[in-house]
């Protein structure tokens, strides 16, 4: 795994948003994703979770898990195929295609654009939070939360 790799998820109950950090160091494929947000926040039902991914100042991911549905996934940047495996998978759970020329210059978000339109974050403030100069992974993570109202949970596990 990437150096200075933050990972936490976090589920939404009657009393707010709560979270703990998983440890993303044993996933060898996309489903291993859910398998350690189900066990780190013990999810029994279909309670809303996000995982929180950021790797150092290269990019982040948010997968959004409930219940039986499909899991949705934000890559900030799809370059994120070439950092490590850890974004091998991410790119591949957000269905980028692998470029093997590495041509393409700048960011490039992927995925499910809508994920957090519900929540109240549209895919307009998403994408121009991810294109936005001079602000780091985590700063972006540390805006969604906040707007989200779960910054308390994530400051407490950074």
């Amino acid at each position: 795994m990437a150096a200075n790799t933050f990972s936490a998820a976090f589920v939404r109950t009657s009393d707010g948003w709560s979270g703990a950090e998983v440890d993303l160091s044993a996933t060898e494929i996309v489903d291993d994703f859910g398998d350690a947000v189900t066990e780190a926040l013990g999810l029994v039902g279909d309670e809303l979770a996000l995982l929180c991914v950021e790797v150092e100042d290269e990019w982040f991911a948010i997968v959004r898990y409930r219940g039986d549905d499909e899991p949705r996934v934000f890559l900030s940047d799809a370059h994120a195929i070439m950092s490590d495996h850890l974004g091998e998978l991410f790119a591949e759970f957000a269905g980028v295609a692998p470029d093997k020329e590495g041509n393409e210059l700048g960011v490039r978000p992927a995925g499910d654009f809508e994920l957090l339109s519900d929540l109240g974050i549209s895919s307009e403030e998403l994408l121009e939070l991810s294109m936005e100069e001079n602000m780091l992974p985590a700063d972006i993570v540390s805006v969604l939360a906040e707007r989200l109202s779960f910054a308390d949970e994530l400051d407490r596990l950074r």
